[in-house]
């Protein structure tokens, strides 16, 4: 039995008491359960979380919604646990990436520990912020890369390149940059495509742009798209999956990339993605 990593979501008591619950459904199984309650959203540093799995993590259950599991990756990412399969269960709201209901826990928990299940790799995002020639900053990104203004800042100026290559100066409240995986969270409220986690691509958003030409832009994940800030980049911030944030200064540049390594969602043993797209966004 693999060692199991329960995350749940913090100061929820219907998650604490799942989670206990679940820690001893294992403990007669013979499995050992590690409980953690997830963290902040945004560490007071503004760095990523200290490693705080086990090595030994065979499986993480994650009960929560999608922020909750958004934050058990960045955590499995810190202790590089990128194999290591996750199976997330929805306690919150829309709930695309934790897709199971409670009910469906346990019975998905017994073909989980069977080997009965299907986990392929998730694309992620690379993320480098190059500040006077130099890297300042390296994050790591499941969903989107966000790149945005304060709330009553005008629009600001994004030159934007392809592999070297200038492709447009997107003159907009912000550009949205996910994965597949991301595309059904802030890039589908932009208007932006949604796109079959079995894709590998880039999805290049931008959000109110000044130019009604400017539309939503798919990119190979070979490809390497370089931000470039100018001078109207005041009170601009820079936010990976929602969570971990940077201010950006002028002259800034961000170069977003496909990961080396992605994280292994755990697909519902009981429906299939687009039957779960429909209930999501409750098409007929």
């Amino acid at each position: 039995m693999p060692q199991v990593a329960i995350i749940y979501k913090a100061h929820t008591p219907e998650a604490k008491a799942q989670a206990k619950r679940l820690a001893k459904w294992l403990a007669r199984r013979g499995s050992s359960a590690q409980l953690l309650e997830s963290g902040p959203a945004q560490p007071a540093n503004g760095r990523e979380p200290e490693a705080l799995l086990s090595r030994d993590t065979g499986l993480v259950v994650v009960l929560g919604g999608d922020g909750t599991m958004l934050g058990a990756v960045r955590a499995m990412v810190s202790s590089k646990l990128y194999d290591t399969p996750i199976l997330g269960v929805n306690l919150g709201g829309l709930g695309f990436l934790t897709a199971l209901s409670p009910k469906e826990l346990l019975p998905a928990m017994k073909k989980v520990l069977a080997g009965e299940f299907n986990a392929p790799p998730r694309m992620m995002l690379n993320t480098v912020v190059e500040r006077q020639g130099r890297k300042h900053r390296r994050l790591v990104a499941l969903n989107d890369v966000v790149i945005n203004k304060a709330a009553l800042a005008r629009i600001v100026e994004l030159d934007t390149a392809v592999d070297g290559k200038h492709l447009t100066t997107f003159r907009s409240d912000g550009l949205i940059i996910s994965t597949p995986t991301g595309s059904t969270a802030y890039n589908l409220s932009a208007g932006g495509p949604i796109c079959h986690p079995d894709l590998d691509c880039l999805v290049v958003t931008p959000i109110c742009s000044f130019a009604l030409s400017n539309r939503p832009l798919l990119l190979s994940p070979k490809m390497n798209l370089t931000i470039s800030l100018g001078a109207k980049a005041q009170e601009t911030t820079l936010t990976c999956d929602g969570q971990v944030g940077i201010e950006l200064r002028e002259e800034d540049k961000v170069v977003i990339s496909r990961a080396r390594q992605g994280v292994r969602l755990i697909q519902s043993p009981f429906k299939d993605y687009f039957e779960i797209l429909r209930a999501k966004l409750r098409w007929g």
